[in-house]
C-alpha cells in the first residue's frame, strides 16, 4: 500500500491540531474522518478504497475504520461467486488504510509531497468470514512510532465478533 499526500491539506485534516468533534480535557470527545477527509488524505479510489469513515480518532493513538461490505464490489465476482467472502488481504489493506488516516491527520502539512508505504504485516490471523451486508470495523491502536515510522495493532470486527487481526507497520517518506 502506498499513500501520497501533499501540503495542500487543511490544518484540520493533517495539521497536528484537533479534527472535527475533537477536544481535550475531562469532557473529551473523539474525532471523525468522513469520506471527504479520507479522499483528501489517501490516494486510493474505488475499488481499492477500503474504508468509508474513521471514528473514535484520538490523534495517531487509535481509531476505528468503518467499511460497509456490499455485493456489488468487484472482488465478489471471483471470491467466491456462489459464496461471496471478503478476501482477507483486503481486510488487512483496510486496517492499513485506517492506520494511515490516523498518521496523516497528525503529521503537519508540508510543501513537499509525502508517501506512506507498507513495511510489515505481522501476526495476521483470519478467524471468521466477512460477507456482503456486514459492516467491518477496523480497530487500530498504535504500538509505537519512531520518527517517520508507525506500527499498529489492528482487529477487524463485525459487531463484537473478531474476524481478523494483524500488526501493520508503515513508513512516511518525502518524495524527491
Amino acid at each position: 500500500m502506498s499513500v501520497e499526500t501533499g501540503g495542500e491539506l487543511g490544518s484540520e485534516s493533517a495539521g497536528g491540531g484537533l479534527g472535527a468533534g475533537e477536544s481535550l480535557g475531562a469532557g473529551e470527545s473523539l474525532g471523525v474522518a468522513d469520506i471527504h477527509e479520507i479522499l483528501r488524505l489517501l490516494p486510493h479510489r474505488y475499488p481499492f478504497l477500503l474504508v468509508d469513515r474513521v471514528i473514535n480518532i484520538r490523534g495517531d493513538e487509535r481509531g476505528v475504520g468503518i467499511k460497509h461490505i456490499t455485493i456489488n464490489e468487484p472482488q465478489f465476482t471471483g471470491h467466491f461467486p456462489e459464496n461471496p467472502i471478503m478476501p482477507g488481504v483486503l481486510m488487512i489493506e483496510g486496517m492499513a488504510q485506517t492506520a494511515c488516516v490516523l498518521a496523516l491527520r497528525v503529521t503537519a502539512p508540508r510543501q513537499q509531497r509525502r508517501s506512506i508505504f507498507f513495511m510489515t504485516i505481522d501476526k495476521a490471523k483470519f478467524r471468521k468470514p466477512a460477507v456482503p451486508g456486514d459492516t467491518l470495523e477496523y480497530h487500530v491502536h498504535k504500538i509505537t512510532r519512531r520518527r517517520n515510522m508507525w506500527w499498529y495493532r489492528a482487529e477487524a470486527k463485525v459487531g463484537d465478533t473478531l474476524i481478523a487481526e494483524a500488526e501493520v507497520g508503515a513508513a512516511m517518506v518525502a518524495e524527491a
